[in-house]
């Protein structure tokens, strides 16, 4: 693969342009080497989500000074890094961290729901662990409803109606999510909107919510969001965990990294909803629900 590489970075070169890890690693080399950094404390929020280049980055920029460096982060919500040491990288946090128990953002019973799709203690490369239990939301709410259907079509109907209660009961359009695994199913989400009479606004890189609609995009671009009422939809079999990924897995650990970060996929996605929470399928289902209901 090297000799890919070099092309690649070549190519890069002739056409005066730069990766984003590139550039975090010449800003690494800089601060490495004494350049003075502009910050004498960072905090650094979503942490499960660092990437290597990003870190170092970071500890460069610290300039190893103790007690420069604050992160916040949830293990149970990464999606989007393999997991790797940060030991090995100048950042050592064991003995340092704490895990936070109060939960402000989702009903106590979403929030029970949702941790059912975890292990109750969840560990890093380094060893940090984070114990799941003893964790308190300071809010009630309905019970999340799961259900599974023989068709799309049924499903599309279903969380249409759904979709109709909540803004009968009150919950404005721009308090609604609707998610997905992938753009593949984004079709059966847009019909089950359109079929309740809201408008919507499809969520991407560079388009975020707006008043007035509901919004409307796939798992991985709902992180950080949150909304009154989410429904989480077409959690089929082969589409969460993703057929896909599976079958280009050729390793056994690999292949529960896959898994891993796909039931936290599904965690993040249904911890968006703060008081309302719908997860449907179509029939067969998501191995994952099964720990759900459960």
């Amino acid at each position: 693969m090297w000799s890919i590489f070099e092309q690649v970075q070549s190519a890069l070169e002739e056409r005066g342009l730069i990766t984003y890890p590139g550039l975090l690693g010449e800003l690494t080399t800089r601060y490495s080497a004494g350049q003075h950094s502009p910050f004498n404390f960072i905090v650094v929020d979503e942490s499960q989500d660092i990437s290597i280049p990003q870190l170092k980055f970071l500890a460069a920029l610290s300039g190893n000074h103790p007690n420069t460096l604050f992160f916040a982060g949830d293990l149970g919500q990464r999606i989007f890094q393999q997991p790797f040491s940060w030991k090995t990288l100048g950042i050592d946090i064991r003995g340092r961290s704490q895990t936070l128990r109060i939960n402000y953002r989702t009903s106590r019973q979403i929030r029970m729901q949702a941790d059912k799709l975890l292990d109750p203690e969840l560990a890093d490369v380094d060893g940090i662990s984070e114990e799941r239990g003893g964790t308190i939301s300071v809010f009630n709410g309905p019970v999340p409803t799961i259900d599974t259907f023989k068709t799309a079509t049924s499903e599309i109907e279903a969380v249409s109606q759904w979709l109709e209660a909540r803004v009968s009961a009150g919950v404005k359009p721009d308090e609604i999510g609707v998610f997905v695994r992938s753009e593949a199913e984004l079709p059966r989400a847009r019909a089950a909107i359109e079929t309740a009479g809201l408008a919507y606004q499809v969520i991407d890189e560079k388009i975020t919510t707006s008043v007035g609609n509901v919004s409307l995009c796939t798992m991985h671009l709902a992180k950080g969001l949150e909304f009154r009422a989410v429904a989480v939809m077409a959690c089929d079999d082969e589409i969460i965990p993703l057929q896909d990924r599976i079958e280009k897995v050729t390793d056994d650990s690999d292949l529960e990294e896959v898994y891993n970060t796909e039931r936290y996929l599904l965690y993040v996605a249904c911890t968006r909803a703060r008081d309302h929470l719908l997860v449907t399928s179509v029939d067969p289902t998501s191995e994952f629900l099964d720990d759900l209901i459960m």
